[in-house]
């Protein structure tokens, strides 16, 4: 087997009718022994240990959900502890029963291709009932909301239905309204005289923080220093003497 030169080069088939020397054997990641490339599957070997990490799933007929069988486990044993432990008869609905599009009459099995929720009621429909007029929609929901101006409002419009004291009700209103805005506009009074303020110290430090250094020859100001030394020696000789 091999080579003078490369001894070790090569093996022979294990298949006992084959023996064939192969340069690039396979090794079987199951019985761990050496093939040629006729032999090398499970079934050309006919090998005994194929079955170690097959996967094999059946589906239980009580929750619809996949349990996994182990090979060298009896399929009763694992069924037994799959009915014990996290078996629930309550998800063979769930996964077993189709969404359809809620218009009477349509027998539209809704999947992710074909559905569309309507932004108004927020339902979900296939694509022939996907307008308002076509599911008959209802509308939009009456949106609450918690802002004061609202709440003083509705307040005000249920103690003016009240035929007694609608004069007394009306000026309560008017009170809490012009409460209300003037609490907003000094608001945004103050903090528009803040945010000023603040801009007006940055624009300050800002100024502040520049220098400015002048040319003893021409007067002619440079904020780098760098650029001075440059400008003096290349317009006044090198000379920064007045």
């Amino acid at each position: 087997m091999g080579t003078p030169e490369f001894p070790d080069l090569g093996k022979h088939c294990a298949v006992s009718d084959c023996k064939l020397i192969d340069f690039l054997p396979f090794t079987c990641d199951r019985c761990d022994q050496v093939y040629c490339l006729e032999h090398r599957s499970y079934i050309k070997h006919q090998c005994t240990k194929a079955d170690k990490r097959d996967v094999t799933v059946v589906i239980c007929p009580l929750c619809a959900k996949g349990v996994r069988l182990v090979p060298d486990q009896d399929p009763n044993i694992t069924w037994e502890n799959h009915v014990n432990t996290e078996c629930d008869p309550s998800n063979y609905e769930k996964v077993t029963k189709k969404k359809k599009c809620p218009v009477p009459g349509c027998r539209e099995i809704l999947v992710f291709s074909n559905t569309i929720k309507c932004r108004d009621c927020t339902v979900d429909h296939c694509l022939k009932h996907r307008y308002g007029p076509d599911h008959k929609c209802p509308g939009p929901k009456n949106l609450q909301t918690s802002f004061s101006f609202m709440n003083i409002l509705n307040g005000s419009k249920k103690e003016g239905s009240k035929p007694k004291s609608s004069s007394s009700a009306s000026s309560k209103w008017t009170t809490s309204f012009l409460n209300t805005a003037s609490n907003i506009r000094a608001s945004a009074e103050a903090g528009v005289s803040k945010l000023s303020g603040e801009i007006n110290q940055a624009w300050q430090t800002a100024r502040g923080a520049v220098t400015i250094d002048v040319c003893p020859k021409c007067s002619r100001g440079f904020r780098d220093p760098v650029s001075l030394v440059e400008h003096v020696e290349r317009d006044h000789g090198g000379s920064s003497r007045a």
